[in-house]
């Protein structure tokens, strides 16, 4: 058996077109989020390409059980951590309930599927983790805090890990973005701005050139914003 991309959050913006642009370039994807069909892509699949699997990474065991699904079709080398959530409130509004959603499945949930694939990958002793952050885990935004916190754990989470694996030939690049058109943003703020946010196409020729860049060199971080800069 080959190897396999396993993209998070795939359903949409930035991890759907990382899906196309992987299968585009003949590798075998795996794509999950919690309601992930062939629907959701508008392309003759062959089955054993692009392999379509729902997923909630908040559930620990369930993130167990779909890694295994997936690898059934061969060594998961990448994963793409990409799943999340935000809301656009004021921290003073934020429910706990809203709170810890957030945190849950943009930090905890990218761990639950680091800690799935990471055992194979020091058996290997290779693999990419790719962890796609956003400029709010370093720069202050307002209401952003929980969306801010989920972001900065991982990201700290991340460098920590590197560390630890870098003696097993594993690659952590964390990704920042910023204001990118994707359905996380209200409809509203899309309509008034994404003529001035990034494309998640180009993001995702960005990051697939990350991930394929077949060198002694890991980019740990890149900070990538639309040229006019953050909204």
């Amino acid at each position: 058996m080959g190897s396999v991309v396993w993209i998070t959050g795939a359903s949409s913006g930035i991890g759907k077109e990382l899906a196309k642009k992987f299968y585009d370039n003949n590798h075998t994807v795996a794509v999950t989020s919690r309601n992930i069909s062939e629907k959701n892509f508008n392309l003759a699949l062959p089955t054993q390409s692009l392999i379509f699997t729902k997923a909630d990474v908040t559930d620990y065991v369930s993130v167990g059980d779909v890694y295994n699904q997936i690898s059934q079709n061969g060594f998961v080398d990448c994963l793409i951590n990409n799943a999340g959530t935000t809301s656009f409130t004021l921290a003073k509004n934020d429910s706990p309930d809203l709170i810890k959603e957030i945190i849950t499945t943009n930090l905890l949930g990218s761990i639950n599927t680091i800690k799935s694939v990471l055992p194979k990958m020091i058996e290997m002793k290779r693999g990419s983790i790719i962890n796609i952050l956003s400029v709010a885990a370093e720069k202050i935004f307002v209401k952003s805090s929980a969306y801010a916190a989920s972001k900065a754990g991982l990201l700290a989470y991340s460098n920590s890990l590197r560390e630890e694996v870098r003696e097993y030939n594993i690659k952590i690049i964390n990704v920042l973005p910023g204001a990118t058109a994707t359905p996380i943003w209200p409809s509203s703020a899309l309509e008034k701005f994404s003529y001035r946010m990034m494309k998640p196409e180009d993001l995702a020729d960005l990051i697939y050139y990350l991930v394929t860049l077949d060198k002694n060199i890991v980019p740990e971080e890149i900070t990538v914003r639309p040229i006019q800069g953050d909204l």
